[in-house]
């Protein structure tokens, strides 16, 4: 498959950028990495009309910096920087992104752009309690990860927003992420993450976007066993049924992997 015919621009800085995607209107479309947008329009699945690419600024937002206990990453860091970057736990869950072309081109802020309900940036956002600096048209904001998320692919990001870094307000320094897949490296069928430290637990997969579970929270919180808590997980969820897999398979997936998570953050 081939994409729809497009026009090509490239962008010098931030602000030019945002400036030309508001000029070309809505069938404008940012590209960093292009590993989900450019599958999306070989299969027609996406038809932009232009491509404005950021691949020149990445002296600008492409960087891991930490700051106290935070750690602020830009938004064109790529996942396998990110994964050599000795983050603990946010660098040892890079290793479920894909395979390792992919991370080496994919950047983080792409893929929190994308809102795919299985990303792994989408999950350690939530799970982290993650702030996204964005730039548009008015200046820059930042949004709390439990607001970007709207659905299918989609945000609460506006067209011509660009995300500048993601921030990190704590490592996860008791946390897992882990997933299911028919193969390693396809998209998750269930993914599930937990940090000990807040009694959080994040699941992808089983709804339109990647969502917490307060019903098992709630159970970690109270001192509950991890058992318990992948029970509640499993209990709290009315996921889909699809090709990949039925509702009920993938709640099986959850209480499974909501108990590996919890055992694997504990070690």
């Amino acid at each position: 498959m081939k994409p729809a015919p497009f026009t090509y621009h490239r962008a010098r800085d931030v602000a030019g950028a945002i400036d030309l995607v508001a000029e070309l209107g809505p069938d404008a479309k940012y590209i960093a990495g292009g590993q989900s947008l450019v599958a999306m329009m070989n299969f027609r699945l996406a038809r932009p009309s232009h491509l404005v690419d950021l691949g020149g600024l990445w002296s600008e937002l492409a960087h891991v910096r930490r700051d106290g206990d935070s750690v602020r990453i830009g938004a064109l860091t790529t996942h396998h920087e990110v994964e050599t970057a000795g983050l603990g736990f946010v660098s040892e869950a890079m290793g479920w992104i894909g395979h390792l072309p992919i991370r080496t081109r994919g950047t983080a802020g792409g893929s929190l752009a994308h809102g795919d309900a299985t990303a792994e940036w989408c999950l350690l956002a939530l799970l982290l309690d993650a702030e996204i600096i964005v730039q548009g048209p008015d200046g820059r904001r930042t949004i709390a990860a439990g607001e970007l998320f709207l659905g299918f692919f989609s945000t609460t990001l506006e067209p011509e927003e660009i995300i500048i870094e993601i921030v990190f307000p704590r490592s996860g320094r008791r946390a897992a992420l882990t997933e299911f897949a028919e193969r390693r490296g396809d998209f998750a069928t269930v993914a599930a993450a937990v940090d000990l430290e807040t009694s959080a637990v994040v699941l992808g997969g089983v709804a339109p976007a990647p969502v917490r579970v307060p019903e098992a929270e709630a159970v970690l919180a109270s001192g509950g066993s991890f058992a318990d808590c992948a029970e509640a997980a499993a209990a709290a969820i009315d996921p889909p049924g699809d090709t990949n897999g039925s509702a009920e398979y993938r709640r099986v997936l959850t209480r499974t992997l909501v108990a590996r998570a919890c055992e694997e953050a504990q070690s």
